[in-house]
C-alpha cells in the first residue's frame, strides 16, 4: 500500500527530484544506478509501469488520490506519495501538472544497437536532434506509423527527459531505442540495413521512389533542427531522400518530416 504524505515543507530533500534537480542531475552520468526520470500524467505513468520501469515516489494532487490516481497507486506498492492541492504543487514544481500527477522512476541500462535492431525492418535514426519536444514528437510518430525502433546519436536530447516523455505520450516506453555510436551507419550496414538520409540534395530521390518501399530493412536518418544531417552522413547513406514540396516551401520541421517519412516508408502489408 502506498504511503501518503501531505507536503508541509517545500524544502524537504525528498522533494528535490520534483522541484530542484535538473534533467542532467536526474540523468546522473556519474552514478547511473541512481539515475531517474519523471513521468507526467496517468496515461504516461501507466505506460511506464507496463514497461516495467520501477517507481520511486509519486507527487499527486490531493483530489486525485481516490480517483484517477487510485489504480496507479495500487500498482506502485509501498512507495512515498507526496500530496497537496493543485496550487501548492504548481508552486513547488514551477509548472502546472498534467492531470495532477508526477512519478519519479529509475532509469535502466540501455540495450545494444544489435539488440534493438534484431528482427526489425524499419528503424528511425535521429542525428543531433536537440529539442526534447521534437524528440518526443518523433517517438510518437514512430510508434504510430510503423517504425520498429529508434536510434539516437549521443548529442540528441535524451528521450527520458520529462518534456520528451510527455510529448511522446509515453510511447518512449513502448518502442525500443538506444544510442548509436559514431560508426553507426557501418553498424547498420553490417546488420543488413539499407540507409536513407532525409535531405535536400541535387541527387535526392522522391520519398515515393518504389525502391525505398521495396527494401526489406531500411534505416531512415533525420537531422538536427536547422542544419539537417551532416554532409558525411548523407554521403555514407545508400539513398538521399526528399519529400516533394509545394508553394516554394523548402523543408518541414524535423518532427513533421518524420511523420511523413514514417508513413510513406513503412512496411506495407501484402495482398
Amino acid at each position: 500500500m502506498a504511503h501518503i504524505i501531505e507536503i508541509k515543507d517545500f524544502n524537504a530533500p525528498e522533494l528535490d527530484v520534483y522541484a530542484r534537480l535538473s534533467e542532467k542531475q536526474l540523468l546522473n552520468r556519474d552514478n547511473p544506478a541512481e539515475a531517474m526520470f519523471i513521468a507526467e500524467s496517468p496515461k504516461v505513468i501507466e505506460r511506464a509501469l507496463h514497461a516495467e520501469y520501477e517507481p520511486v515516489s509519486l507527487l499527486v494532487e490531493t483530489k486525485h488520490i481516490e480517483t484517477q490516481a487510485k489504480d496507479i497507486l495500487a500498482r506502485c506498492g509501498d512507495i512515498p506519495v507526496y500530496t497537496a492541492p493543485f496550487d501548492v504543487l504548481t508552486q513547488l514544481t514551477g509548472f502546472q501538472l498534467t492531470r495532477g500527477m508526477l512519478c519519479a522512476m529509475r532509469r535502466r541500462s540501455l540495450p545494444s544497437v544489435e539488440e534493438v535492431c534484431r528482427g526489425k525492418h524499419r528503424i528511425a535514426v535521429l542525428e543531433d536532434v536537440v529539442n526534447p519536444t521534437n524528440v518526443g514528437a518523433i517517438f510518437r510518430s514512430a510508434a504510430a506509423l510503423g517504425m520498429d525502433a529508434v536510434l539516437l546519436t549521443p548529442n540528441c536530447s535524451n528521450p527520458l527527459y520529462r518534456r520528451s516523455i510527455r510529448v511522446s505520450m509515453g510511447t518512449v516506453f513502448q518502442i525500443p531505442w538506444t544510442f548509436l555510436p559514431e560508426n553507426g551507419i557501418q553498424i547498420l550496414h553490417a546488420l543488413g540495413f539499407q540507409t536513407a538520409a532525409m535531405a535536400l540534395t541535387e541527387d535526392s530521390v522522391s520519398i515515393e521512389d518504389q525502391r525505398l518501399a521495396a527494401e526489406e530493412k531500411l534505416a531512415i536518418f533525420l537531422g538536427t533542427e536547422g542544419d539537417g544531417l551532416a554532409a558525411s552522413t548523407i554521403v555514407d547513406c545508400d539513398y538521399t531522400v526528399r519529400i516533394p514540396m509545394a508553394h516554394g516551401v523548402d523543408s518541414l520541421n524535423v518532427a513533421a518530416a518524420s511523420a511523413v517519412a514514417f508513413w510513406q516508408l513503412r512496411v506495407r502489408q501484402k495482398g
